[in-house]
């Protein structure tokens, strides 16, 4: 029975060492952190304390300042009623439907730019957005002057009575900006 009573024992006692241990280790925090959160507190009372200086400051200088002066209503006499000008007309400016791709066109006019057949970049896309409005399709822009565009190109020169070279310049551009403007 003496036995039996030591072993409980044993287990009961290594049960509570077992918890306490694991408590322990769950508990300890690694030293960065630890001084890191005594770092916070210290700034977080210096902060309490800061905003009471302020506050404190605050209501000693509103005592020292002078109460401003209330202003005094000037009344100033009243000027003769000036004559009306004469309405100008107001200068209207029309914006189109397609106003930012009429813009991108008249940029290439004013910068005299000539496209033709492996000409590349942005300016051939901004043809190939024109010829999906023209032709009412959604083809890929891809800002490459091939085969297709050169074939749009040559059709709408055509269409408006230009010659059909299948280069695009400062000609082409303004047929483009006034079909445009048709548009709405």
């Amino acid at each position: 029975m003496a036995n039996v009573k030591f072993i409980l024992f044993s287990i009961i006692t290594l049960a509570i060492i077992g918890l306490v241990g694991y408590w322990a280790v769950l508990s300890i925090e690694p030293g960065d952190i630890h001084a890191t959160r005594q770092k916070e507190k210290a700034l977080e009372e210096e902060n309490q304390t800061l905003k009471d200086q302020v506050l404190k400051l605050q209501d000693q200088l509103a005592a020292i300042q002078p109460p401003a002066p209330t202003p005094t209503p000037v009344v100033a006499p009243t000027p003769a009623p000036a004559p009306t000008p004469s309405p100008t007309p107001a200068k209207t400016t029309t914006t189109y439907k397609y106003q930012s791709l009429i813009n991108d066109l008249q940029k290439l006019i004013t910068d005299k730019v000539v496209m033709k057949e492996k000409s590349q970049g942005t300016r051939v896309g901004t043809l190939q957005t024109f010829f999906n409005i023209y032709n009412k399709t959604s083809n890929k822009v891809d800002n490459d002057f091939g085969k297709s565009t050169t074939a749009n190109v040559i059709a709408f020169q055509k269409a408006v009575g230009l010659k059909a070279d299948g280069q695009t310049g400062p000609t082409t551009y303004q047929k483009m900006i006034d079909w445009l403007k048709k548009q709405g």
